[in-house]
């Protein structure tokens, strides 16, 4: 687990000695946590929450240990895709994740609640709340990396994970539509304003491969993901298709079935950036 001192916005000027600055909890202190990315989007509909399952689900099959902070409440997907049927349990000292089929560590309020169809009407600032106590409560173990799944839009979430859990970088997630870029770009400034990392920008829904006869069809116009990954002076991780089976697979809770090599040079080029900055301090 990283030093509390990452995530304080004085931390570069600070003379360590700072009353203000937490103690670790019993959760955080039985955790270890090298890296954190969050996956962004500020635009719904674009897969976000497909990019996180599938990305932890390949840096898994690297070999790292992985684990899935859900952080959109109010519209929690990762235990669907993932088709997780057991509860997040309560330990003495912290909130225990639940293990999907192939050892990815997840939490997320709909693991929570008796029934997953039940809607969650709270306001910003508790939702905000929980999603603190996700990072502070929450046994994590060890963990090579922490994915964390953001809601749409800059608001309370994204702030509240931006300003109090050290996230090492951000993944964004767009697609062609010009409507989604403008939409992410609001995010990727929200973001820079935060003084964030960006590991890259990902391009999902670029094309459809036609089954008979493997043609390319951009049916949500032509790709501009690495335009708009220059534009913003990010780096572009590449583009992903549309693909019924891996639709097929999350609706049916086997998203770690799914195979893609595209998937797999994301995951790798992600680990390229974690492993170009300098470790973190340690508790």
């Amino acid at each position: 687990m990283s030093s509390p001192c990452s995530s304080c916005s004085t931390a570069s000027t600070c003379s360590g000695s700072c009353s203000s600055v937490p103690e670790l909890t019993e959760a955080q202190k039985l955790s270890n946590i090298k890296n954190v990315v969050a996956v962004m989007s500020g635009k719904g509909g674009v897969g976000k929450s497909s990019v996180t399952s599938m990305l932890a689900v390949s840096l898994m099959r690297q070999g790292y240990k992985v684990g899935i902070l859900d952080a959109d409440i109010t519209g929690p997907s990762i235990p669907k895709i993932f088709g997780l049927k057991d509860k997040a349990s309560a330990a003495e000292k912290g909130i225990m994740p639940v293990k999907s089929m192939s050892g990815i560590k997840i939490v997320s309020l709909n693991l929570m609640l008796e029934n997953e169809d039940d809607p969650v009407i709270w306001r910003g600032p508790v939702i905000s709340q929980l999603v603190k106590q996700f990072w502070t409560d929450v046994i994590w173990g060890e963990l090579d990396y922490l994915l964390i799944d953001l809601p749409p839009g800059t608001g309370d979430v994204p702030i509240s994970v931006l300003q109090s859990i050290p996230v090492d970088g951000l993944v964004i997630v767009t697609s062609p539509q010009q409507l989604a870029n403008m939409v992410v770009r609001k995010a990727i400034k929200m973001a820079t304003m935060y003084k964030a990392t960006f590991y890259g920008l990902v391009e999902n829904m670029a094309y459809i491969e036609c089954p008979d006869c493997n043609k390319r069809i951009e049916i949500f116009g032509k790709p501009a993901g690495e335009k708009e990954a220059a534009a913003n002076e990010i780096p572009y991780l590449g583009q992903l298709p549309i693909d019924p089976r891996l639709t097929a697979l999350s609706d049916a809770g086997q998203v770690e079935e799914y195979q893609s090599a595209l998937f797999d040079v994301i995951a790798q080029k992600v680990d390229a950036c974690s492993k170009e900055k300098s470790p973190k301090e340690t508790a």
